[in-house]
């Protein structure tokens, strides 16, 4: 079997969720005869044909509203942005209708759409181009948020998500698109949503970080071991709402924890995993959690990126102060 990118698990997903499901609908800008800015959708269109396939206008507030009304009427539409930063346009819709329908209607109807959109920085993009603006979506009520960290989990939560009965917002972490590859059956295997995944176990510390700031935090992880400090690694996967279950099991073993994504700092996701942390397992720490994030500013230009983004050094750094700080305490 052939190995995958993650761009290309995610066309294999919605190539299989279309061949089994007629209700199934891809569209956005450029999805069809490009195939998408970064080819995800290639050959879906002369596979399944235009009426499934669509080309839209460069109109996102379209794109979200027409899902909604596909959905509602029994269709399961799956609506790409070209990129996060474009998709501010859409968020009524998205806000103010997807999510709000199953309690709208009092269960009668939902919207099970899923709208995809490449995110994060790091491939030398103009402004726009870069965003990491999850959190806007993780506090909407009404509303699931996925972000696959390999091909194999982005085959499997992809299919997942467009079986799901609820909107799902799918962002792809474009930064590593094409940079692992997998062999990832189409065996039609869903993954389960809302479960995190454990990627490295250790006893020392717990590092929880998603999307492409995964890369680094498993680097970090190498590093570490050579240190003789043994790092748990977890994915979230589904952001919205959190599998805190693994997390507490984790720190039940290791006692530390360090949260790490490239989104800006303040009201990042990051901060909600500490204080569900707090909330729910302040008794297993023997030092507060520290995050390691992007920085509370506009992506910047290609210069500076490697600056902004999460790096190894700064990982390792703050996991190690969080065991000195343990140490310091005598525990």
């Amino acid at each position: 079997m052939a190995e995958i990118t993650l761009v290309q698990a995610v066309t294999q997903a919605l190539a299989h969720e279309m061949q089994a499901d007629p209700r199934v609908i891809v569209y956005g800008e450029d999805v069809g005869i490009n195939g998408g800015v970064f080819r995800a959708t290639e050959g879906l269109q002369e596979r399944f044909g235009s009426a499934r396939v669509l080309d839209t206008p460069l109109a996102e507030t379209m794109i979200a509203g027409i899902a909604v009304g596909m959905a509602v009427q029994g269709l399961r539409p799956v609506a790409e942005f070209q990129f996060m930063g474009f998709i501010y346009p859409a968020l009524d819709h998205i806000l103010s209708h997807a999510g709000r329908f199953r309690n709208r209607t009092r269960g009668r109807l939902s919207c099970p759409i899923v709208y995809r959109a490449p995110y994060g920085g790091g491939i030398h993009a103009p402004e726009h181009h870069s965003e990491s603006t999850e959190a806007l979506f993780a506090h909407i009520p009404g509303l699931r948020l996925v972000v696959p960290s390999s091909p194999a989990r982005a085959y499997g939560l992809l299919l997942a998500a467009i079986r799901d009965p609820d909107p799902v917002i799918f962002l792809e972490p474009k930064r590593i698109y094409r940079a692992v590859r997998q062999e990832v059956p189409d065996s039609g295997q869903a993954l389960p949503l809302d479960c995190a995944f454990v990627l490295r176990e250790g006893s020392d510390i717990t590092l929880i970080a998603w999307g492409a700031a995964l890369k680094e935090t498993l680097e970090a992880a190498e590093l570490l071991a050579a240190d003789g400090i043994q790092a748990e690694v977890i994915d979230p996967a589904t952001l919205k709402p959190l599998d805190i279950h693994t997390i507490i099991d984790s720190l039940e073993k290791t006692h530390c924890c360090v949260v790490i994504h490239e989104a800006a700092r303040f009201c990042g996701l990051g901060a909600e995993v500490v204080a569900q942390i707090n909330e729910y397992a302040f008794d297993l720490l023997e030092a507060p959690v520290q995050r390691v994030t992007g920085y509370d500013t506009v992506m910047p230009y290609y210069q500076l990126e490697a600056e902004y983004l999460p790096g190894v050094a700064r990982i390792v750094a703050a996991v190690k102060e969080v065991r000195d700080y343990a140490k310091g305490r005598g525990l």
